[in-house]
């Protein structure tokens, strides 16, 4: 007697004859499609930067305000640059946190594979083109109206916030705005303007970002948004987000030596500031 063929029920997933058991965990369950590259979008680059912004100046108001509390007799502007110091460190970290989490936690990627952070194996080559990069800004500033005096001196004034903002400028101030603009916003204007304006919206308001530390001078924002694109030029070339992180500090680097030299290990700060 032969068995009657049974059809299939609408809906009713195929059944595979093969024998290799790939295929038939294929049949039972659909590979699952990965996320599009990047997997964060505009606005989740929107809420880090709006989040960045508030908790620094949420920092900054407890920190001063903690120090008047504590120390009533101190002036305030005295330590005005440690305060600032201080609530961008902590700012920062607290942003590191939150971009590791949002990326991980809503979008299940590993963050450091999905930003892109592919060590390079020429690390000194990239730490070179900081270098030079920096000595090539330097000479065509010559042909700027560069301003003399910026708010930012102000963290130059002692010998001590100077060493200070030194590390900080080859550490975590340039790792966290690697992370920021090559790592989160380039990828998500590459996807939808194309790499030309990719490179340009992203060196753009990283020049704007400088633009209170120097005095609103439009020359200095010209020089580090050259200097943005330069990075972000790297990151596309290289696909590598710690590769433009070692020419950020290649060129801070430079910049902090070069002004540590220039007055003697920063305990004579007339001699630039004039």
């Amino acid at each position: 007697m032969v068995s009657p063929q049974l059809e299939p029920l609408p809906g009713d997933a195929p059944v595979s004859t093969s024998s290799d058991p790939l295929e038939l965990i294929s049949a039972i369950a659909p590979p699952v499609i990965p996320p599009c590259d990047p997997a964060w979008s505009g606005w989740d680059v929107l809420i880090v930067a709006v989040l960045t912004v508030a908790s620094i100046v949420l920092c900054t108001a407890a920190l001063a305000l903690g120090t008047h509390w504590l120390a009533p007799r101190v002036n305030m502007n005295s330590v005005a640059a440690e305060i600032t110091i201080a609530a961008q460190f902590l700012a920062y970290l607290g942003i590191a946190i939150f971009m590791i989490a949002m990326v991980e936690g809503k979008y299940h990627v590993r963050f450091w594979q999905a930003i892109r952070w592919n060590w390079p194996r020429s690390s000194f080559k990239f730490v070179g083109l900081g270098v030079a990069l920096l000595l090539m800004i330097d000479v065509t500033a010559n042909f700027l109206p560069m301003p003399k005096t910026t708010p930012f001196d102000q963290f130059f004034l002692k010998p001590r916030d100077a060493i200070v903002m030194s590390i900080f400028a080859v550490t975590l101030g340039p790792l966290m705005e690697e992370l920021f603009f090559r790592g989160l916003l380039y990828p998500v204007l590459v996807r939808r303007m194309g790499i030309f304006w990719g490179i340009v919206l992203t060196a753009l308001p990283f020049g704007l970002l400088h633009m209170f530390q120097y005095g609103y001078s439009w020359a200095v924002v010209l020089l580090i948004f050259l200097m943005g694109t330069v990075c972000t030029v790297v990151r596309w070339k290289t696909e590598s987000v710690a590769a433009s992180f070692l020419v950020h500090v290649g060129y801070n680097g430079t910049e902090m030596f070069m002004l540590m030299l220039a007055t003697d290990g920063f305990r004579h700060m007339e001699k630039v500031l004039r």
